[in-house]
C-alpha cells in the first residue's frame, strides 16, 4: 500500500528522474542478480551515497528504496539460505518451508508492483510513501541537509 501525499514544492524534473531512479535501480538489479539477493540492496545503496548530498525530494526516494530493499534482502536471504539448508544439508522439506517460501513470493510481489507505482509516480513529482517504510524514512531522514 502507498500513499500519495503533497509536498512543500513541486520538484524539478531533474529531481523527479532522480527519485524515480532510485527506484528502478533495485528492478534493474533485480534482473542482474536475481539468485543472489544483496545485489539489489548493493545497488540501492551505491545509488543512495551518490544522491546522499541532494535535494530533500531525492534524498527522501532513495532512502526510502534502500529501506524497502533493506527488508527485502531479510526476506529472501532467510528463504535462500533454507533452502540451501535443504539441499546440501540435514534439513527436510516441510509444511512451514513451504508457507515461508509462498510468503517470502507475494512479499516479493508486493514490493515489485510498489516499487513500480512509487518509480512512476515519483517520476511525476509526486510524493509517494510506502505502507510502513515511509514512516520509517520520515524518521531517517532530515529535511537539513
Amino acid at each position: 500500500m502507498t500513499q500519495n501525499t503533497n509536498f512543500d514544492y513541486k520538484p524539478t524534473d531533474h529531481e523527479s528522474e532522480k527519485a524515480s531512479n532510485s527506484y528502478l535501480m533495485s528492478l534493474v538489479a533485480l534482473v542482474a542478480g536475481l539468485p543472489l539477493p544483496i545485489i539489489n540492496l548493493i545497488a540501492t545503496f551505491f545509488f543512495y551515497i551518490a544522491n546522499r548530498k541532494s535535494t530533500y525530494f531525492v534524498r527522501w526516494h532513495c532512502t526510502q528504496a534502500l529501506i524497502s530493499q533493506a527488508a527485502l534482502l531479510c526476506m529472501n536471504s532467510f528463504g535462500f539460505w533454507w533452502t540451501v539448508s535443504i539441499v546440501f544439508g540435514d534439513e527436510q522439506v516441510s509444511n512451514r518451508y513451504f508457507a515461508y517460501l509462498i510468503t517470502a513470493f507475494c512479499f516479493n510481489i508486493f514490493e515489485f508492483i510498489s516499487t513500480i507505482y512509487c518509480a512512476v509516480e515519483s517520476r511525476k513529482g509526486k510524493f509517494v510513501k510506502q505502507f510502513f517504510f515511509g514512516n520509517i524514512t520520515n524518521l531517517i531522514c532530515r529535511t537539513d541537509a
